[in-house]
């Protein structure tokens, strides 16, 4: 058995990728690591070429990450919540995902989960559920290939304005938003998924069910 885990984070060694690895590391089988930062990959032109050979006809890394999604068992997308929705590498990836839709419905019955990182805990008044719709947006990708969702894991990330060059925050400031007028980037905790016992087991849990899905 062989587990295709997928990154949408740009960021070097970030919480999606570090969440990402422990489950992978959880499933004690074969697993490759993809982060889609590292690849040159459009979005979907909806031409339907693909149709006829299962195929993208753009010129791209595409194909490539759709061959290796084939060859997979299985399958984990991790990405995060820019705006409240799911980020736009992890959304492309599965736009191209759709030549192995056609006809023969490649990817059906495989075993396939979620890991999404946002900046808010859930129920945050006044904002949208970001992970929600994150998780939402993978799982309904899964679904909508016959896949077997075995779950979604919410990440806690950090704000990019803990990394701004600016001394004063500004008036839309995410810190302000989130932690209140006085908050700062010295007085706000950096989140690490490493951190959090309760996301590790997590996360290691869904690791290990990915694999015995694959095998019931």
């Amino acid at each position: 058995m062989k587990v295709l885990g997928v990154s949408g984070s740009p960021i070097k060694d970030s919480n999606t990728d570090r969440a990402l690895k422990i489950a992978l590391a959880a499933t004690g089988v074969k697993t490759e690591f993809i982060k889609l930062s590292d690849y040159t990959i459009q979005p979907c032109n909806a031409c339907l070429e693909c149709r006829k050979t299962n195929n993208c006809v753009l010129k791209d890394d595409g194909n490539l990450l759709m061959n290796k999604t084939y060859k997979a068992d299985a399958l984990i997308i991790a990405g995060f919540t820019p705006y409240s929705s799911i980020d736009s590498r992890s959304k492309i990836f599965m736009e191209r995902l759709y030549p192995l839709h056609h006809r023969h419905a490649l990817m059906s019955g495989k075993p396939g989960a979620a890991i999404v990182t946002c900046v808010m805990q859930q129920g945050h008044e006044g904002m949208a559920s970001a992970c929600e719709n994150g998780i939402s947006a993978i799982q309904n990708y899964m679904l909508a290939e016959s896949m077997s969702f075995i779950g979604g894991i919410s990440i806690l990330g950090n704000v990019p304005c803990l990394i701004c060059d600016k001394k004063e925050q500004c008036s839309v400031s995410a810190l302000k938003m989130l932690f209140g007028k006085d908050a700062t980037p010295e007085n706000v905790k950096i989140n690490s998924v490493e951190d959090d016992t309760e996301t590790v087991a997590a996360l290691e849990k869904l690791g290990g069910d990915i694999v015995d899905a694959y095998y019931q």
